[in-house]
């Protein structure tokens, strides 16, 4: 059941809104118990047999926290109980993710003759996971508090989150379990339901437009079909904008959601694309998952506290890592390395004595640095799409300048935004593309793509994000918010987000699921 379906948002959302409504003023215990059982149904909505697979998994990490919690153990005993918890989550992990890929690569490099298996990924397992050991963790050091069986459902099961984050700290919800049902829910519900249409806008307007010129680019070089340099740059660009409004459309959905139920959540997507380094970008982007990586797994590699070589080797196992973490495929780790490689150059960069110059830190230079960050990231997307690295190194060769490439970029100006006397092309429903596409098809018979691109360009870097705008009424939790902020919530607001839900759900018949539910 996605967000953006008429069964969440029309039967779902209201059924559930409803009973929590009708249970906020009795004993906190009852809108939790119901959120939790709404929680339960909605993950077991896709596939029914993975909700006991989830109900195992909670049950049996509910019984590791609580002999680490309250087991009165030595440290040494409960650092293995610990130890058997995190091994049984990585376990599944990496039964469900990962034995296909192995067992693939096995064959391809000893032809072992080895069965291929064919393991149906449950969805949302990655963020889970990580969830789940987060919290054994915690348990292990002592940081636990409000700690109960109900709560520990309700921190790994509510739906907002479930399936593709944010990753919460038991300290970020359940301390807040108590007092939510007893929040202003108008006023809640006010601030909730803006900035789900927000989110709702950007995911099945923004990001599923841009779908379908990143689809097709790529499913030509899939196959084999040959793409002339101004389509192949407008591929990687669309796809490039596509995940940035999936993901960060998914991002504020969830918060919306969580605050209807007065729960706030932490801030995941702060406008990443504004970053004017590497660094700043992974503050930026999919922070929970940043912030997962550095405390759960950089920090205990060491972290930089044993020497630049062993720092730059902790940063490049921990993109490598996090690059599989998004997929088995050998495409996502070598996105991961070219991170680990671009984050090791700007460490190693700040380390120089003439970059800590106020020249550096002047509006030309960190705005060319906000250049070259967005498009290194764009370009580091490529592998990331990309079906295989033959398809990936494909895709990399038709973007590389030349003469021919000066002249595909002089038609796709001249079509996109000087011939506007014609509005045949624009808006025509993919269906009606022709079977086989020229090289320049994307370039030249696709408009509105080039205004499409530029309005792209604009939102994400002159717009303020969500939670600027909404910065007022404290969306998140633990986050220093600064930008333009919306004084109140008033009938003019109402009335552009009013348009903006007409639209996104005149686009829901052509619903398709989030990027990131595929890890």
């Amino acid at each position: 059941m996605l967000f953006n379906s008429y069964i969440f948002i029309f039967l779902f959302l209201p059924i559930v809104l409803l009973g929590f409504l009708l249970l906020r003023h009795k004993k906190p215990i009852y809108p939790i118990a119901w959120i939790v059982t709404a929680s339960l149904f909605y993950y077991g909505w896709w596939n029914p047999k993975f909700l006991l697979l989830l109900i195992g998994s909670v049950t049996v990490n509910l019984i590791f926290g609580k002999i680490i919690i309250h087991g009165n153990l030595s440290r040494s005993l409960s650092k293995f109980v610990l130890t058997i918890g995190i091994l049984f989550n990585l376990c599944m992990l990496a039964y469900f993710k990962y034995a296909g890929f192995l067992v693939t690569n096995i064959n391809e490099l000893f032809k072992a003759g080895l069965p291929s298996l064919n393991i149906l990924l449950p969805i949302g397992i990655s963020f889970i996971t990580f969830q789940k050991i987060a919290f054994l963790v915690d348990a292990y050091r002592g940081n636990v508090r409000n700690f109960t069986i109900l709560n520990y459902i309700f921190f790994v099961t509510f739906f907002p989150q479930l399936i593709a984050g944010p990753i919460v700290h038991h300290a970020e919800i359940m301390p807040q379990l108590a007092n939510a049902p007893k929040r202003d829910f108008n006023a809640d519900f006010a601030v909730g339901i803006s900035i789900f249409i927000v989110g709702l806008f950007k995911k099945v307007v923004v990001a599923d437009t841009l779908a379908v010129y990143a689809d097709a680019g790529y499913g030509m070089v899939k196959s084999g079909l040959p793409l002339d340099a101004a389509s192949a740059w407008i591929t990687v660009l669309c796809y490039a904008f596509q995940l940035y409004y999936d993901f960060s459309g998914y991002s504020d959905m969830a918060i919306g959601l969580g605050r209807m139920f007065g729960i706030r959540l932490p801030l995941n997507f702060n406008s990443p694309y504004k970053a004017d380094s590497i660094i700043d970008f992974w503050r930026r982007w999919h922070m929970t998952l940043s912030r997962f990586l550095r405390d759960y797994l950089y920090f205990p590699l060491g972290g930089n506290q044993k020497g630049p070589v062993r720092r730059y080797t902790n940063l490049m196992i921990v993109m490598l890592l996090g690059g599989l973490w998004h997929g088995a495929n050998w495409t996502f780790a070598i996105w991961g390395g070219i991170h680990g490689l671009l984050l090791m150059i700007n460490h190693a960069w700040r380390k120089l004595p003439f970059t800590r110059y106020a020249f550096y830190r002047a509006m030309p230079i960190r705005s060319m640095s906000i250049v070259v960050t967005f498009i290194c990231v764009a370009l580091a997307w490529i592998p990331f799409r990309a079906e295989n690295i033959g398809q990936a190194h494909t895709m990399l060769n038709y973007l590389i300048p030349s003469n021919a490439a000066i002249e595909s970029f002089h038609q796709f100006w001249l079509t996109q935004f000087m011939q506007l006397n014609s509005y045949a092309d624009w808006f025509k429903p993919r269906e009606l593309w022709p079977p086989t596409l020229s090289p320049d098809y994307l370039a030249t018979m696709t408009k509105p793509a080039g205004f499409i691109l530029l309005l792209s360009l604009v939102a994400t870097f002159l717009i303020p994000n969500t939670s600027q705008l909404f910065a007022k009424f404290e969306p998140v939790i633990n986050a220093n918010i600064k930008g333009i902020a919306l004084p109140r919530l008033n009938t003019r607001l109402a009335s552009v987000l009013s348009l903006m839900f007409i639209l996104s759900v005149l686009r829901l018949s052509h619903v398709s699921p989030f990027l990131y539910f595929q890890f």
